[in-house]
């Protein structure tokens, strides 16, 4: 089926937060007919009801052609899905759907903790049927919700053919998908941002200043292109809109969960009590001891990536800044 023949079909989407619901907005815009499957019931009854999500995007009036649902297999017979649930809570949700051969559009970002794997490769594993691929970019959920530009990067594990197809159905006026092939690129990217977001966050929160945060974000660049290339991405991708640009998204405002956890880690809050306290998932405090390990057991040095672990661990901000800055000096062009 081409794009175009597809047009007038359902999408899904899967995963009722703040960003599967701006997704559904964004592509119901037009007045296309989207399926919206959320966890909780009280989600349900608000977007079917009043069509707003008071409780993940409370900002955004939502579109009359979205409908959720609470019923995994009510998504079964689309062609089409975008996943957006937590990372850690994925592979449950593919596993639990029935298997047929589709699109899946993987939009959250992080690695599966349990077994380390990219999320492109836990979906292909669990729905080998499927084409997988991976939507990623600097996105704040509100803005998507409210019809302003962004540009995202679209990777496609099936190549040309299958962004042929995905690209008309995801294309908006204010929503512009650039073309890729490289699937481990464009997620590692969004992964590791949210790590160094959440360092962006401590400098706020330890009023370490303008300049620290540039050369926080410069420096964490280069760890994310180390683990990138590591991992077979591309340098090209992590300097586009999915690697960079993300990354400067993310490290520049409290509007990102991540950054604003750190923030309140630098101003000497607890990080049990912290993620304990959240609705809404921070990914990059799951991701960060994960990357650290791969990191590890292959030889790449990720040192902001290694203190945020600490960090979530329970060192106290300052001391880990220290340690940070007392490192050994060296090339800015080596490891």
């Amino acid at each position: 089926m081409t794009g175009r023949e597809a047009q007038g079909r359902p999408i899904g989407v899967l995963g009722g937060g703040a960003w599967g619901t701006a997704l559904a907005q964004m592509l119901a815009d037009d007045g296309r007919e989207v399926l919206l499957w959320a966890f909780e019931p009280e989600v349900v009854d608000a977007v079917n009801g009043a069509h707003r999500n008071p409780i993940y995007l409370p900002t955004a009036e939502l579109a009359p052609t979205i409908r959720a649902t609470g019923e995994l297999s009510a998504m079964a017979a689309l062609d089409m899905l975008l996943v957006v649930t937590p990372a850690q809570h994925m592979g449950r949700v593919l596993g639990a759907m029935a298997q047929h051969p589709r699109d899946l559009v993987l939009c959250s970002k992080g690695i599966d903790a349990a077994t380390g794997e990219l999320l492109h490769h836990l979906a292909a594993r669990i729905a080998p049927a499927s084409d997988i691929a991976v939507l990623s970019g600097p996105t704040f959920a509100h803005e998507v919700a409210a019809g302003l530009p962004t540009a995202v990067t679209l990777a496609c594990g099936g190549g040309e053919a299958q962004w042929e197809r995905l690209a008309p159905q995801i294309a908006r006026p204010a929503f512009r998908p650039y073309y890729s092939d490289d699937l481990a690129g464009a997620e590692i990217g969004g992964a590791v941002k949210n790590v160094l977001a959440i360092a962006c966050g401590v400098v706020d929160g330890l009023a370490l200043g303008q300049n620290a945060r540039a050369a926080l974000i410069a420096r964490g660049y280069a760890e994310m292109l180390r683990f990138g290339e590591a991992l077979g991405a591309r340098a090209e991708t992590l300097a586009g809109l999915c690697g960079l640009g993300d990354l400067v998204l993310t490290c520049s405002s409290t509007a990102s969960r991540n950054f604003s956890l750190g923030k309140a880690l630098g101003e000497g809050g607890n990080p049990a009590a912290l993620l304990a306290d959240r609705r809404t998932v921070a990914e990059g405090a799951f991701t960060a001891p994960v990357l650290a390990r791969i990191a590890a057991e292959r030889g790449i040095a990720m040192p902001i990536v290694y203190s945020v672990g600490r960090l979530l661990e329970g060192a106290p901000a300052r001391e880990v800044v220290a340690e940070l800055l007392a490192r050994p000096l060296r090339s800015e062009t080596r490891a």
